[in-house]
C-alpha cells in the first residue's frame, strides 16, 4: 500500500511514524522543513486532563501515554520530561496580595504570586517541540518512509471524482492509494481539490532565551498591564538550558507561502515587556530565537480528523489548535488505524468527522 502524507509538522510526522510501523510505502511531502511552521515553534507543553470534558479528552488521555512511551522506545532524546505546573498573577498595575499564596521558584518576580498548582509530574509534561517531530520522522524513516521536498500543488482524482489516485507536487504528479493532508492551516488549500472544512490560521510569536532556572517548572501566568489589559504569557524552562516564552496572538492573515511567516512589528519587544514583569532575570537573559507561526484552528475548534467525505483514499489531520503537540501522536496512531485497517481502534474518531463541518466553498487568499 502507497501512502503520500503531505505535511511535515508533528502531524505528519507522527502519521508516517505509526504507519512506518505496518510496513506500507510511505512518502511524505514537506515544502519548507520539518517542523519548520507551528510544531517547532510551539512551547511543546502536553497534559493528560487538560482537555477534559470536551471531545479531545480521550485523544489526548491516550496521547499523552503515547509520549510518554515514545520517549523510551525511539533512540532520540527531544527534552521529555514530567514537571509541575503552576498558576501565576502578576499587576504592573497593583499589588497581587488577594491571592492566596504559594512557594514560589525563586527566580519569579517578588511580586508575581504563585496561587496554584495546576498540573504535577502525574499530569503535566513538555518535549522539544522541533526535536520531537524531527525524531518522529527520522524514526519513519529509518522504517522505510521518504521524505520529499516540494510543494503540493494539487490531487488527483478517479474519471467519476470519487478516489483519490495521486498528488501533484511541483507540478508532476506521484500515484497513491491513500493521501493525507496534514498542512496545519494550509490545510485550507486542499480545499480547492477536496470537499472539505476550512481550516483558519491564528497567528502566535513566542521567544526562547538562554536561560537555565534552578527550579524548573512550566507557568501559565494572568497579569494585569499598566493599561488594565489582562495578558496571558506562558513560560516554559527546557531541558537544554533555554526557556520558551509565548503569549501574543494577532488576526494578522495566513500568508500563502510558510516561509514568508514573519512577526508581527513590535511583538518581541511587547513579549519582553511581559517577560520583565513574571520574571526580571528571564527577560535580561540572551534572546536566542524571536517566532511566529499560525496555529490550525476550525470553526468549532475541533480538530478534523478522518476520511475525506465523498473521496475513497483521502484523509485529513488538522485543526488541533493549541493542543498539536499533546495530540499528535494518538493522531498519528488512530489514522494510520483507519487507513490500513478501514478502523480507529485506540480512539474513536467520531468527534472529528470532517463531514461535522460545512465545506468550504469560499475564495483564498482574496
Amino acid at each position: 500500500m502507497q501512502v503520500i502524507i503531505c505535511g511535515g509538522g508533528v502531524i505528519g510526522a507522527c502519521t508516517a511514524y505509526f504507519l512506518s510501523l505496518r510496513n506500507v510505502d510511505i512518502t511524505v511531502v514537506e515544502r519548507t522543513g520539518v517542523a519548520n511552521a507551528a510544531s517547532g515553534k510551539s512551547g511543546g507543553f502536553i497534559a493528560r486532563d487538560w482537555c477534559r470534558g470536551t471531545p479531545v479528552d480521550a485523544l489526548a488521555q491516550r496521547s499523552f501515554d503515547l509520549h510518554a512511551e515514545l520517549a523510551q522506545t525511539i533512540a532520540s532524546d527531544w527534552g521529555y520530561r514530567r514537571l509541575d505546573t503552576l498558576a501565576v498573577a502578576a499587576s504592573q498595575k497593583r499589588d497581587s496580595s488577594r491571592y492566596t499564596r504559594r512557594q514560589a521558584p525563586g527566580w519569579l518576580a517578588a511580586d508575581a504570586v504563585v496561587h496554584d498548582r495546576i498540573g504535577c509530574e502525574e499530569t503535566t509534561a513538555q518535549v522539544n517541540p522541533a526535536q520531537f517531530t524531527q525524531g518522529l520522522m527520522a524514526a519513519a524513516q529509518q522504517n522505510g518512509a521518504r521524505l520529499v521536498a516540494g510543494t503540493v500543488d494539487g490531487i488527483d482524482l478517479s474519471a467519476d471524482g470519487q478516489r483519490a489516485t495521486g498528488v501533484r507536487i511541483d507540478g508532476t504528479t506521484l500515484a497513491t492509494d491513500a493521501l493525507v493532508i496534514a498542512l496545519g492551516p494550509w490545510s485550507i488549500l486542499a480545499c480547492q481539490w477536496l470537499p472539505l472544512p476550512a481550516v483558519y490560521g491564528l497567528k502566535g510569536h513566542s521567544l526562547v532565551f538562554r536561560y537555565q532556572p534552578s527550579e524548573p517548572c512550566a507557568l501559565f501566568v494572568e497579569l494585569e498591564t499598566a493599561d488594565g489589559a489582562i495578558a496571558t504569557p506562558e513560560v516554559m524552562p527546557r531541558t537544554d538550558g533555554t526557556t520558551y516564552v509565548c503569549g501574543l496572538s494577532s488576526e494578522s492573515p495566513l500568508p500563502l507561502d510558510p516561509a514568508a511567516v514573519v512577526e508581527d512589528d513590535g511583538a518581541t519587544s511587547r513579549l519582553r515587556e511581559l517577560t520583565a514583569a513574571v520574571a526580571p532575570e528571564l527577560a535580561a537573559a540572551e534572546v536566542l530565537a524571536t517566532q511566529a507561526c499560525y496555529r490550525p484552528i476550525t470553526r468549532d475548534g475541533i480538530p478534523i480528523i478522518g476520511k475525506v467525505p465523498g473521496v475513497e483514499g483521502a484523509y485529513v489531520a488538522t485543526g488541533h489548535s493549541v493542543w498539536g503537540m499533546l495530540n499528535g501522536p494518538a493522531t498519528g496512531e488512530a489514522l494510520a488505524e483507519l487507513i490500513v485497517t478501514g478502523r480507529a481502534s485506540s480512539v474513536d474518531l467520531a468527534p472529528f468527522d470532517p463531514t461535522r463541518l460545512p465545506i468550504f466553498d469560499g475564495e483564498l487568499f482574496e
